[in-house]
C-alpha cells in the first residue's frame, strides 16, 4: 500500500528530525567567523550586519539603520545541515565582488534589486540562500562581506538604546500588533497565517527567516515619522495591498520576490512615507488588513 503525506506533514517531519542534530554544529565556530552573536529564536540563529558605516538620506531623511539599512544571515538547521537564508545591504560598487564570492562558495543569489528610491547613495540588496556545513557557510558569508565595507567587527559595546519619540501605545493600538523599539526605530512584525516552505524546510519561525511583514518608524519630529518596511503577499493580495498603501498616502518603492522556491509563492512589497505617525499606523493597518497576518 502506498502512503501520501501533504508537504506540510513532511517539512514538520524534516523539521523534526533536523532538530535532533541541530546541538552536534559547533555553533561558536559560526559566532567566531562571523564575528558577533546571533539573536536566538527556536532553532534559527540570526546575525545582524547593519550599514552603520552609511550615511544614507531619502527625501531629507537620515535613514537609521534599523530603518532599512539592516544586514542579516540567519542559520536553520534541515536535514543534518544548515538553511540559510539572509539579506545584505551593499553599495553599487560592492555588489559585483560579493556577489562573486558567495556564488564562488556555494551559496545562491536569489534577488538583486532596490528597497527603496531616491535614496543617496543607493543601497542594493543581495537576497541569499543555500544549505551546507554552518561553519562552512559562515566563512563563505564573511570573505564576501569583507569585498565590501560592512562592519565585520561587532560593536565592543550597544551604548545606549536611542529613544523614540513617538506615541508608541497608541500607534500598537492602531496598527494592532505589539511593536518594539531597536535602533531608535519603532518596528511592527506580523507572521503571515499560513506555513511558508522552502526546499522542503518549514520557515518557522517566520520572522528571523524573513518571510513576516515588517513595518518600521523612524521619528522624524513633531509626531511625524518615516516608514518603510515589506509586505509578506501571496499574488492574489499584491492589488489590495497596493491600493490601500497609495490611498493612504503611502508610496509603493518596489515589487518583487525575495526567494526561489518557497510555497506558496511570495511577493514583498516595499513601501515609503514620511508624515504624521499616527495617520501613517491607520495607513499601514488598512494594507495589514488585507494580509493573511497573525496580528
Amino acid at each position: 500500500m502506498r502512503l501520501f503525506f501533504s508537504p506540510l506533514a513532511v517539512a514538520a517531519l524534516l523539521g523534526s528530525l533536523s532538530s535532533a542534530t541541530a546541538e552536534d554544529f559547533d555553533w561558536r565556530k559560526v559566532d567566531e567567523t562571523l564575528g558577533r552573536q546571533p539573536a536566538t529564536s527556536g532553532d534559527v540563529r540570526r546575525y545582524a550586519f547593519p550599514r552603520s558605516d552609511l550615511s544614507v538620506t531619502l527625501d531629507g531623511v537620515a535613514i537609521k539603520p534599523a530603518l532599512a539599512l539592516g544586514g542579516w544571515i540567519a542559520f536553520k538547521p534541515t536535514r543534518g545541515k544548515a538553511m540559510v537564508t539572509g539579506d545584505f545591504v551593499l553599495l553599487e560598487s560592492e555588489v559585483r565582488p560579493v556577489t562573486a564570492k558567495l556564488i564562488e562558495g556555494g551559496l545562491e543569489i536569489t534577488a538583486v534589486h532596490n528597497h527603496l528610491l531616491r535614496a543617496a547613495p543607493t543601497p542594493i540588496y543581495v537576497h541569499v540562500g543555500g544549505t551546507g556545513d554552518p561553519a562552512k557557510l559562515a566563512a563563505t558569508i564573511h570573505d564576501a562581506l569583507a569585498a565590501s565595507k560592512t562592519p565585520l567587527t561587532a560593536p565592543t559595546s550597544p551604548g545606549a538604546t536611542p529613544p523614540v519619540d513617538l506615541d508608541t501605545a497608541r500607534l500598537d493600538e492602531i496598527v494592532g500588533v505589539k511593536g518594539r523599539a531597536v535602533g531608535g526605530v519603532y518596528q511592527f512584525i506580523a507572521p503571515r497565517r499560513n506555513q511558508i516552505i522552502e526546499d522542503g524546510t518549514l520557515l518557522d519561525p517566520p520572522g528571523p527567516l524573513g518571510v513576516a511583514t515588517v513595518i518600521n518608524f523612524q521619528p522624524t519630529g513633531a509626531g511625524k515619522a518615516a516608514i518603510t518596511g515589506d509586505y509578506v503577499l501571496t499574488g492574489e493580495e499584491v492589488g489590495a495591498v497596493t491600493q490601500a498603501l497609495r490611498s493612504n498616502g503611502i508610496e509603493i518603492t518596489a515589487v518583487h520576490s525575495h526567494m526561489l522556491t518557497e510555497q506558496p509563492r511570495l511577493l514583498f512589497i516595499h513601501f515609503w512615507a514620511n508624515e504624521d505617525a499616527l495617520k501613517l499606523a491607520k495607513g499601514v493597518r488598512a494594507a495589514l488588513d488585507k494580509v493573511d497576518a497573525r496580528n
